[in-house]
């Protein structure tokens, strides 16, 4: 059985839960760049100039490495408590692939697990239907010998514009 949780439900990666897992990690120094730029954001919409408070920004050139080092160290977490573990984790940012050996109602606990741990971290769940799963831009189905096989997979709303 495989599945995808994404956290696209509700993904704010967290400054200073970040801040404290680069402070194991960095200088004094270089800690205190890093807290001024994640805490100095500001955007403008509709003329008018914003601060924001909380989370990462979209579009800063470090908010993907915080992301990912956010991330790094949630899933290890995850992974290291669980009872039961998938025998095949991938992740991109905040989407991961899973094959659950275990059986769709500890597959649904070990979602319920997952969002447990952070409460910016909130996972969704799609399942395998008829031996395929789209898994970002990517269509993963079984082939007749067990492995998997991917193509490219288009949404049922793609426009090809």
């Amino acid at each position: 059985m495989s599945g995808v949780l994404t956290g696209a439900s509700r993904t704010k990666v967290p400054v200073d839960d970040s801040l404290s897992l680069l402070s194991h990690h960095f200088t004094h120094d270089m800690l205190a760049l890093f807290k001024l730029v994640l805490n100095s954001t500001y955007f403008s919409f509709n003329c008018q100039y914003f601060e924001q408070t909380d989370g990462v920004a979209m579009g800063s050139p470090l908010s993907p490495v915080i992301a990912n080092f956010f991330m790094e160290d949630f899933e290890e977490r995850a992974l290291n408590q669980a009872t039961l573990k998938p025998t095949c984790w991938y992740r991109y940012v905040d989407d991961i692939f899973v094959i659950w050996p275990h059986g769709k109602a500890s597959l649904t606990i070990f979602l319920q697990h997952l969002n447990r741990l952070h409460k910016n971290i909130q996972f969704t769940m799609e399942m395998e239907e008829n031996g395929r799963l789209p898994f970002l831009d990517i269509d993963i189905y079984k082939n007749t010998n067990g492995s998997l096989g991917h193509k490219v997979y288009r949404k049922p709303t793609h426009t090809n514009l």
